[in-house]
């Protein structure tokens, strides 16, 4: 008799494994298992870029496991697991394997050789062994880690990554020391002062000093024309609108220590906190807090061109911390709200994600542009942009459920693989790459020769050295081929949302924030007409990268993608 198998398996960024080879070899792994014994693999659920310490309920496709063993017609019998180690961290198994147990669903490793007996002491303690060591395998990667960053930092003064500072660009600084990853081609790169913005941060620094506040050197700086440093790298920034200067940008630039010429580390750490401290089965988020300046790594002496010397730079911190209002006792948090559409609706005015505001005991959504940007190059917006979520929740409702219903869902996935096969954005990009590598091989090539004639070597090999760097940030700018999307790709996706009308009517609102959010949803909202046009883009959910420009979906510019799905613009009255 055939035994029909669900399997799962996991694979994060911190494997150094590409997803499809990690599922291969889970894959193989669980065959080999089930196989032999008339086993048959019909239904995979494999998810990608989420960390082990993840909770089952909030990694998408072991949410998705979980809610097939309560449907009669899931269309497996068991579960495989390739790897537990993959699958279960700390104390989730016995978190996780009752719910197998209550819907009579066997859960088989390798490890134990088959089915996990839940009346077997040995299984048991052989599964909770494999979560523990999971645990200890990820903290030690992230001590491993954080040791050899630091040292780096304070003994080499080595560049870890991250975009460079305003005033910066980066250059390369010759091959990777790690023999394995320099013949991967990977590279050091280094901090040089940009000859435009580093006269900008030494201004900033100047009128700083000289008594200028961060709002004024804002509007003058945006009076001048001069781009903000959103504006000035707009591939890094794609999700800053960039048209005027912000205060707090200017305050970044005056309390980053890097512009003194030393490298520092370490200012910012994640802490994880737990989710709910009611509910500690839901596990942890990352939280990103600022550092104690003791905490800070300083490289043990200056390893790029300064802008400013370290005297200018504590004169300048100083004199900030002189204008706050110093120390004061913390105030009590006030009560959490929950936003529907959290991170989900954007000003159409400045193109900027609009913050959840709760007023006159009611959930709002607003944009203070004027109060955080300079505003001397007249952009027309208003003072505060304000929107009820109330305002918007029914009709989003009503249009996700008539699209995503049963009735319109071909429909709606003629309409996605439309917009998906409609072309390739990045084809250009790929191309043009492609060109200024061939390009530099071809000056390499001539260089070599002309060194092999005798031509002067100190010159010829600056050459070569300039050349390689071209190369190389080629290289690095070649955007990466995404594979064609198929219609079953795009139908798996839109049933791992599930039955829409049912889930939006009894949804709590965190939850209902993760289904918009899974949804792909994205509304902006246009206060002149009070109109608010919404986007439906869902996300991939299985392991083959591919993206949608989706059913109202965004182009790689920003602006809307038209398609034939009808509603999507519906008039918001504000009162």
């Amino acid at each position: 008799m055939t035994t029909r198998f669900g399997f799962y398996g996991r694979v994060s960024t911190e494997d150094q494994q590409d997803p499809e080879s990690s599922r291969a070899w889970q894959l193989t792994r669980a065959k080999t298992l089930v196989e032999p014994r008339g086993g048959v693999i019909v239904a995979e659920y494999f998810d990608i870029s989420h960390t082990r310490a993840l909770p089952w309920k909030r990694r998408p496709q072991a949410a998705a496991l979980l809610e097939a063993l309560r449907r009669p017609d899931r269309g497996f019998d068991a579960v495989v697991i390739g790897e537990p180690h993959r699958a279960f961290y700390d104390n989730q198994f016995g978190l996780t394997f009752p719910v197998f147990n209550h819907f009579g669903v066997p859960l088989w490793v390798p490890e134990v050789g088959g089915p996990i007996d839940p009346n077997n002491e040995a299984h048991d303690l052989v599964m909770s062994v494999f979560g523990g060591m999971s645990k200890a395998e990820r903290n030690r990667i992230k001590i491993r880690v954080r040791t050899a960053m630091e040292a780096q930092t304070r003994i080499e003064g080595r560049y870890l990554g991250g975009r460079p500072p305003y005033g910066y660009h980066l250059v390369d600084l010759g091959p990777h020391p790690n023999p394995a990853k320099a013949n991967d081609g990977k590279r050091l790169s280094g901090l040089a002062p940009d000859p435009v913005t580093s006269e900008v941060v030494k201004r900033i620094f100047a009128e700083y000093i000289a008594g200028h506040g961060l709002a004024a050197i804002a509007e003058n700086l945006t009076k001048e024309g001069i781009s903000s440093p959103a504006a000035n790298d707009r591939r890094r920034n794609p999700h800053r609108c960039g048209i005027a200067w912000s205060k707090f940008a200017v305050r970044a630039i005056l309390l980053n220590p890097r512009y003194t010429g030393y490298q520092v580390w370490n200012r910012q750490r994640t802490d994880e906190v737990l989710l709910d401290v009611d509910d500690v089965a839901l596990g942890h988020t990352a939280k990103m807090r600022w550092n104690d300046k003791d905490a800070w790594i300083w490289s043990e002496r200056p390893v790029h061109e300064p802008l400013i010397d370290i005297e200018t730079f504590h004169r300048a911190r100083d004199i900030m911390a002189g204008r706050g209002r110093g120390p004061t006792s913390h105030k009590p948090h006030r009560a959490r709200h929950d936003y529907v559409l959290r991170g989900c609706v954007f000003c159409h005015v400045c193109e900027r994600r609009m913050e959840g505001h709760w007023a006159n005991k009611a959930p709002y959504y607003r944009c203070r542009f004027p109060q955080q940007y300079a505003i001397a190059n007249k952009v027309e917006h208003p003072r505060n942009v304000c929107v009820r979520e109330d305002a918007i929740v029914p009709g989003l409702d009503h249009w996700l459920a008539l699209e995503f219903s049963p009735q319109r869902l071909q429909h709606t996935i003629d309409v996605l693989l439309a917009a998906a096969d409609g072309g390739n954005p990045g084809a250009v990009a790929q191309e043009e790459a492609k060109r200024r590598i061939a390009e530099c091989d071809r000056k390499l090539s001539q260089y070599r020769a002309a060194l092999d004639a005798g031509g002067d070597p100190l010159v010829i090999s600056q050459w070569i050295t300039q050349t390689q760097a071209d190369r190389a940030a080629a290289l690095a700018a070649r955007p990466k081929s995404k594979p064609a999307v198929t219609r079953d790709q795009i139908a798996r996706t839109i049933e791992n949302l599930g039955d829409m009308v049912q889930t939006l009517r009894e949804a709590p609102a965190d939850k209902k924030n993760e289904i918009y959010r899974r949804a792909g949803v994205r509304a902006v909202y246009n206060p002149a007409n009070r109109r608010v046009r919404v986007w439906a883009n869902p996300p991939p959910t299985d392991s083959s990268h591919w993206e949608l420009v989706g059913v109202r979906g965004l182009s790689p510019t920003g602006r809307t993608c038209p398609t034939t799905i009808p509603n999507v613009v519906y008039r918001i009255r504000v009162t």
